[in-house]
């Protein structure tokens, strides 16, 4: 069956700043307390999405979240008025009110879990959000992100939307930022490919000594079962908990994939031999061959693919059957990432273009092109069912920039977020939005 896939950007919250509120994440926690630019940062992320939708590529808007999160705080003991509220929160726990203006929504590829019509029992396009109950700043995200989703795919004929895995370390779900579909098209049947940096029950299997392992295998099975997902067809793979601790919180830091091709550094994987052995055997159920494109340690380091966010990219397949890679303006600066990139462009494999964007503002809080979108394959007849409001066109990206123009910040300070104008400033924010996007009661306020 024909389909597309979807790329579904965050659009960067009114409150876009840099807490370093997530250990594990060395981008993040390098640019702790600096000044952000929630304007940049918006224009980035909306000049991306324009200029894939203008190559032809199916793109949307997701969202952001209201902020801040003033229910939060107020479950933990901060009371009176919302002034007061944050005006305590700054002075007893400022990094608790970090947490509850925290920015990272923006980076949808942890929104959900999503698994196409093609590859499930029911024939439905199946989401699940992500709990992120690993961090406190991410861990209410959930609900907001299903009734986005709820919102964005109501008709239930094509489309099931489930609540997030219970809120426990068994269970703990990052969502699509450690989940890979490979297949021969994206209309046809497909291999799921989850991966975890840790076994809740099963203490001998590997993990990280450093930095905490997000994803737990019990999440995914959960996933895959709550998505009526064929076992010959769903692989699961444990992280190299080595590069874990190397800043590879998230599979998509180290690995991404599209179509039949698998974009992986060597130290990706507990066992490359292993997970590469039964990809192939689950491909071979589709009817498709999988392509390996291998980048050796020699080549590029860890460190250097961290740092460069070379894997964080987005892998696109063209009209013309080749695919582009997505990448940020860092991979240029980095001498042998972009050493390697030259060649693979060169060598007549599957990878033979470049596109690269000036993400700076979401590269300095932890998150790449990859981070920043949700991949939904849909159907013409699912397309046309879900809310048309978010697609990007020329129209919606004019309208957007002059939102953010007349909304947002260019300079975002730690301590403007004890400023009670700044709530206000947000919430104005989204309310227009919600009437740009014709989603009118989209935030639970």
């Amino acid at each position: 069956m024909s389909a597309r896939e979807f790329n579904f950007d965050g659009l960067v919250g009114p409150s876009h700043n840099y807490a370093g509120l997530s250990f594990g994440n060395v981008a993040s926690f390098s640019n702790v307390k600096s000044a952000s630019n929630p304007r940049l940062a918006a224009l980035q992320g909306l000049a991306k999405m324009r200029a894939l939708a203008a190559r032809g590529f199916a793109q949307a808007v997701m969202p952001p979240q209201s902020r801040p999160n003033l229910r939060m705080l107020r479950s933990i003991g901060f009371g009176g008025s919302d002034a007061e509220v944050l005006a305590r929160a700054w002075r007893e726990a400022p990094v608790v009110l970090a947490c509850a203006y925290s920015a990272s929504p923006m980076w949808t590829a942890n929104a959900a879990t999503v698994s196409p019509s093609a590859d499930t029992v029911d024939g439905r396009a199946h989401f699940t959000a992500a709990n992120l109950n690993n961090k406190l700043h991410r861990a209410d995200e959930h609900a907001q992100s299903t009734r986005t989703l709820k919102a964005l795919f109501a008709d239930e004929k094509h489309f099931a939307v489930h609540q997030a895995l219970p809120s426990t370390p068994a269970f703990g779900d990052e969502g699509a930022a450690n989940h890979t579909r490979l297949c021969a098209e994206h209309g046809a049947p497909g291999v799921e490919f989850f991966t975890y940096g840790r076994v809740e029950f099963d203490p001998s299997a590997p993990s990280p000594k450093k930095y905490p392992a997000r994803q737990t295998l019990e999440a995914s099975q959960a996933i895959a079962r709550l998505h009526g997902l064929d076992s010959a067809r769903t692989v699961y793979a444990s992280q190299n908990p080595d590069v874990i601790d190397q800043g590879v919180f998230h599979n998509d830091v180290i690995a991404v994939g599209n179509g039949n091709v698998l974009f992986y550094h060597e130290q990706a994987f507990a066992d490359e031999a292993g997970v590469l052995g039964r990809l192939r055997n689950a491909m071979e159920a589709v009817r498709a061959d999988l392509v390996p494109v291998r980048v050796d340690t020699r080549e590029v380091s860890v460190a250097d693919a961290v740092t460069s966010y070379l894997f964080n990219s987005q892998l696109l397949s063209k009209a013309d059957g080749g695919m582009a890679l997505v990448i940020p303006q860092e991979c240029q600066e980095n001498q042998a990432v972009a050493r390697y990139l030259e060649r693979l462009v060169a060598d007549g494999g599957p990878i033979d273009e470049l596109i690269h964007f000036d993400l700076r503002q979401s590269m300095r809080n932890g998150g790449g092109p990859a981070c920043l979108r949700l991949r939904v394959a849909l159907t013409d007849a699912e397309a046309a069912a879900m809310h048309q409001g978010v697609v990007m066109t020329e129209t919606l990206y004019a309208t957007l920039v002059a939102w953010v123009e007349k909304h947002y910040r260019d300079h975002l300070e730690p301590h403007d977020l004890a400023d009670p104008q700044f709530a206000i400033e947000c919430a104005v924010a989204l309310e227009e939005l919600t009437r740009i996007l014709g989603l009118p009661g989209l935030y639970d306020l």
